[in-house]
């Protein structure tokens, strides 16, 4: 059976796909079918605080996998992707790199802060929070951005990735909501920080250690997904405004992020736009983000950094922006090539072929590599 091949055709299929799976499940579960408990009750399992049986709660390592997982294993994600950081890169990619993570941050909190100035920063337009936008428009498909810079772009605009990897994880989310007067403790940053770090830190040590935490990035993304989709209803999914919702986050990461990532080009006097463009996206793993600082949220209150109220509100939102980002991730992944491919035509016109670093003509495109190819779905 090609179950993962299967799973890769859709976009972000290793994320959306087990999230999917999860919120199936859990919602099968929080109906408390009478025949299903009575099974469970029989086979000993234990009893719910609220009096019922669940599948997903037998207690054990099943548990401990499939429903409390998300945390532990969103750790262990930002751990390997921190170890992936690769400092030494070339000038033009540095370049290249730091002009599309911070024009891509800077937009997701310009519209963040925008949205929050006009409507209900919590559950506004289209059921839309604050954290959903930044979350959703400030992370991007690292996988999708490899393959389409391998095909469409050049070597320089590929050696970007190792920059636009700090928009990976929660971090510049939990700095956006600082800057917009959430209030976070500085170990909150910490906490979140230091695994990124630690990865950081080792993989730039020892390229043995990088290549060994290679694959944590792709291995742990399905059990995290399914975790947080066991933590969701699957009515979340079919509720008009997130999908509304979604969709909206996804025409503004596609036209917003990519837009100002050409206009920062065009003022560096860059002349090919294929790597702002491919950058233009809503990754996987972005999901993720809302649980991370809901978790944040609740160490704040425990500080006395946030009040109860405060974080019961944002952990409140987690699960309807969970739910959009996943929605954005389809979209963004079906959009993003589309305007990748109308891009490059429109340079070929203009005699500039992105595909070579001194963009000149009569250049041969360099074949996408297999693995790029399959990266695109990956995240």
């Amino acid at each position: 059976m090609r179950i993962k091949d299967t799973i890769e055709k859709v976009p972000g299929g290793l994320m959306v796909v087990p999230l999917l799976l999860g919120a199936l499940l859990n919602t099968i579960d929080q109906m408390h079918i009478p025949a299903v408990m009575n099974v469970l009750q029989a086979l000993g399992a234990p009893e719910t605080e609220e009096g019922y049986y669940e599948f997903l709660r037998i207690g054990g390592f099943s548990q401990e996998l499939f429903k409390d997982s998300a945390l532990v294993l969103i750790a262990l994600f930002l751990f390997c992707v921190g170890s992936q950081m690769n400092l030494k890169v070339g000038k033009v990619a540095i370049k290249k790199g730091a002009l599309i993570t911070v024009t891509k941050y800077l937009t997701g909190l310009g519209v963040g802060m925008a949205f929050g100035y006009f409507f209900d920063p919590m559950s506004g337009l289209f059921g839309l929070s604050t954290l959903a936008i930044i979350a959703g428009m400030t992370n991007s498909n690292s996988g999708m951005y490899a393959a389409l810079t391998g095909q469409y772009g050049n070597r320089s605009d590929v050696g970007g990735l190792s920059i636009l990897a700090i928009n990976d994880g929660p971090f510049l989310t939990l700095l956006s909501l600082g800057i917009l007067g959430t209030s976070f403790p500085m170990i909150s940053f910490i906490a979140v920080l230091l695994p990124i770090t630690i990865g950081m830190v080792l993989g730039n040590l020892d390229p043995k250690i990088r290549e060994f935490l290679r694959p944590g990035e792709a291995i742990t993304i399905p059990f995290f997904a399914f975790s947080l989709g066991a933590g969701m209803n699957l009515a979340n999914f079919f509720n008009p405004s997130v999908l509304t919702g979604g969709l909206t986050i996804a025409f503004l990461t596609v036209l917003l992020t990519g837009g100002m990532g050409i206009l920062a080009f065009k003022l560096f006097k860059e002349k090919s736009y294929i790597a702002p463009v491919s950058e233009a996206s809503t990754a996987g793993n972005a999901a993720a983000t809302p649980a991370a600082v809901a978790a944040a949220a609740a160490g704040a209150a425990g500080s006395g950094a946030m009040t109860q109220a405060e974080a019961e509100a944002i952990q409140n939102i987690a699960p309807i922006a969970t739910a959009q980002i996943s929605i954005s991730t389809i979209a963004t992944a079906l959009l993003c090539p589309v305007l990748v491919i109308l891009v490059d035509k429109l340079q070929r016109q203009k005699g500039i072929y992105g595909n070579r670093e001194d963009l000149g003509i009569h250049s041969e495109k360099r074949e996408t590599t297999k693995e790029e190819t399959k990266s695109v779905v990956n995240n």
